[in-house]
């Protein structure tokens, strides 16, 4: 009876760190989502701004007085490629990724839907043994 209880905590302990990992997961893609869709929102701002002064980013909270020479703007598109897009093009860019993540947090809420489906037998199965 103990070695049964034993393999019954065992797997409610690999389920809880299976929900934890989902569940940080989750976090990271909605953390990735709100910075993206603040991206968009900043892009914004640069529309109709060419020749204006701008704080542009250096890294770490650091910012440059900057001229804004042109909405022309340096997309990486991986591979350390760079290709010129305008700022409407950017931000389709930027949608497509943000519907991507959207997406990766849909099949994590399903994977963390079917963990706690499993779960939930789990705990009966176990009851129903008991009695």
């Amino acid at each position: 009876m103990e070695n049964k209880e034993q393999e019954l905590m065992f797997q409610l302990s690999m389920f809880e760190q299976q929900i934890q990992s989902i569940h940080q997961q989750i976090e990271a893609v909605e953390k990735a989502i709100i910075e993206l869709s603040s991206l968009i929102l900043g892009l914004d701002d640069l529309k109709g701004s060419e020749g204006k002064e701008v704080l542009a980013p250096i890294g770490r909270g650091i910012f440059a007085k900057t001229k804004l020479l042109s909405e022309k703007l340096l997309v990486d598109i991986g591979g350390k490629n760079l290709v010129v897009k305008d700022i409407s093009s950017t931000q389709s860019i930027i949608q497509e990724q943000v519907k991507k993540l959207e997406e990766a947090r849909e099949e994590l809420n399903k994977a963390l839907e079917e963990i706690n489906k499993q779960l939930t037998e789990l705990i009966i199965n176990s009851q129903k043994k008991k009695e």
